[in-house]
């Protein structure tokens, strides 16, 4: 059975992405086709990237990138909860990928969105960034609109039809972190 995390990429005070988060991983763990657990890039303290040499060589020296590679590689796949600020992801979340390679390489990912325009352009960004990493993306994704699933632009009210997108998403990440485990092995 994959083990898939359903990352919580904003580390912003008051954040919107909690509330988010833990609606996706409630709706997660009631399921049976995956483990499922929820990781808090804010739990992990990660430092504007202070890494000597690039990820790709995996020579981490710093705890922190220690302690945050062994939980990435623990998974099969991952949900990725994303702001868009300013057109794109949050710098914390692209600042927690950045850390690591290999941990994140053949393996499947899955993104759930969140702004003025659902996310959707933070959600392309980090297409591109699962691409170089040797991740491969599914198709559904969750766009969820500050306007239309907050109230008052904080308080978390999604529409009741966009629970079967987060299990739409998560049917296609656990297949694909399936399938792509064969990729890892051979």
């Amino acid at each position: 059975m994959p083990k898939i995390a359903i990352i919580l990429g904003s580390t912003r005070p008051g954040r919107n992405g909690e509330a988010v988060a833990n609606w996706v991983f409630d709706i997660a763990r009631r399921r049976t086709d995956a483990e499922y657990e929820l990781v808090d890039v804010a739990d992990y303290r990660l430092p504007l990237l202070d890494e000597p040499v690039p990820p790709s060589l995996g020579q981490y020296s710093q705890p922190h990138t220690k302690r945050w590679a062994e939980k990435i590689a623990s998974f099969d796949g991952f949900v990725f909860v994303t702001p868009e600020y300013n057109h794109s992801t949050c710098g914390a979340l692209k600042n927690a990928i950045d850390y690591l390679y290999a941990e994140w390489n053949n393996k499947a990912a899955g993104f759930v969105g969140y702004g003025s325009a659902g996310g959707t352009r933070a959600v392309e960004h980090l297409r591109l960034v699962m691409a170089e990493l040797q991740v491969a993306d599914v198709r559904a994704q969750v766009s969820l609109s500050l306007f239309t699933d907050f109230e008052n632009f904080s308080t978390f009210t999604p529409a009741e039809h966009k629970a079967e997108a987060v299990n739409t998403l998560l049917d296609q990440v656990a297949i694909w972190s399936t399938a792509m485990a064969t990729v890892r092995a051979a």
